[in-house]
């Protein structure tokens, strides 16, 4: 674990994604840091407009830089810059976290453990199809636990990407019904795009459903609103940040 020094050590930790104009990891390693006295210790966002800036990033702060998180656009795009992604489980093609030492950088994907401690925790019995809305890196991890859970799921995209993908407009009320669990891995509904929502039929919602999503800012996106109001259960993504920070701590610091 990190010492309790003074600031010269100096331990840096940072974000790397674009825009980082509603960071949830500074604000959280901020008062972590204050909380536990690590004066040694410093969280920065690095609002990247392109990947091919990471490798500057990372030699202009080589002496102090221990680890990083990754948000969209680039969990799969800077794989390619990593020395070692033997830690990323196969098949699961992105990473969100960055153990850098002795120059190496080491990739983790600690997206599907933080969804799954949380996700899990409001299950019931007759919870058993998932769909997936969204096709990029966090549809991915989400659906990687969701197979360490042994529960079927559909991926559900707004343009058809393959056979195994179904547009929006493809959700009968028998799949509905059928699949009474969905998980929102968009953006939409976020703070970038608060009005919006994922076009599904949401009419055939009911209280059987538990709906959960990936953002949480704001609290309730209007695809959770919407979903309360048929009586499901809902679950935003502040539960799955927190407990992915701490993983992605231990990670850096062990």
């Amino acid at each position: 674990m990190i010492e309790k020094t003074n600031k010269e050590t100096g331990h840096l930790y940072g974000l790397i994604g674009f825009p980082l104009t509603h960071s949830f990891s500074k604000k959280y390693f901020e008062k972590k840091f204050e909380k536990e006295n690590l004066d040694a210790c410093r969280f920065e966002n690095f609002p990247l407009a392109d990947i091919t800036e990471f490798p500057k990033l990372i030699s202009q702060n080589k002496n102090s830089l221990k680890g990083l998180a990754v948000t969209i656009p680039y969990k799969k795009q800077v794989i390619p810059f990593l020395d070692n992604t033997a830690n990323i489980p196969a098949g699961l093609n992105a990473c969100n976290c960055i153990k850098i030492e002795n120059e190496k950088l080491t990739g983790y994907n600690t997206d599907w453990m933080g969804f799954d401690k949380s996700f899990t925790t409001l299950l019931q019995p007759h919870h058993t199809k998932v769909l997936v809305l969204g096709s990029g890196g966090a549809a991915a991890a989400v659906c990687y636990a969701l197979q360490k859970n042994k529960m079927d799921y559909q991926l559900v995209s707004r343009q058809k990407a393959s056979e195994n993908v179904l547009t929006y407009k493809e959700l009968t009320p028998a799949l509905m019904r059928e699949y009474n669990v969905i998980v929102n891995t968009t953006p939409l509904g976020s703070h970038s795009f608060i009005n919006e929502f994922p076009l599904i039929p949401y009419e055939c919602i009911t209280a059987q459903h538990y709906c959960f999503d990936l953002n949480y800012n704001p609290a309730e996106t209007v695809f959770l609103q919407k979903a309360k109001q048929t009586g499901a259960t809902i679950k935003n993504g502040m539960d799955m940040l927190t407990l992915q920070a701490e993983i992605n701590w231990q990670i850096w610091n062990r």
